[in-house]
């Protein structure tokens, strides 16, 4: 039996300002539950998620979007940016997201986060 290797569809990066980003919070009411779901909002333990850690999650969903092309019509809440135990960042979609996803044939997504010097970044790659 024979397998496909893995093949690159789509690599987004994507920078915010985390001091613009969490003014534009809190001039906007809603803005936040608007682009995160709860999940992401809240650490485990119920406390407000940092800006900063707001403004990586941000980078990767804008970061997820161009990996699949920037199409319109993608919902904020249908991309979750989550650590996992191990401190690896993931994405899980559905949804919009996933409905575009699965077009272009993405299995699984690589997810890198970092936030210094005042600016959050991400890179997402998908792969089919």
């Amino acid at each position: 039996m024979c397998h496909a290797e893995p093949v690159i569809i789509g690599v987004g990066i994507d920078v915010a300002e985390i001091e613009r980003f969490g003014a534009a919070l809190e001039r906007t009411p809603g803005m936040a539950e608007r682009l995160f779901v709860e999940s992401e909002l809240l650490l485990p333990g119920g406390e407000r998620r940092g800006v900063a850690s707001l403004a990586a999650r941000f980078a990767a969903k804008e970061a997820l979007a161009k990996a699949l092309g920037a199409p319109a019509g993608l919902r904020w809440t249908d991309a979750e940016v989550y650590v996992e135990a191990s401190g690896q960042p993931r994405v899980r979609v559905t949804g919009t997201v996933a409905e575009r996803a699965s077009v272009l044939g993405v299995r699984s997504w690589h997810v890198s986060l970092s936030h210094d010097a005042g600016v959050a970044s991400a890179v997402v790659v998908a792969e089919g």
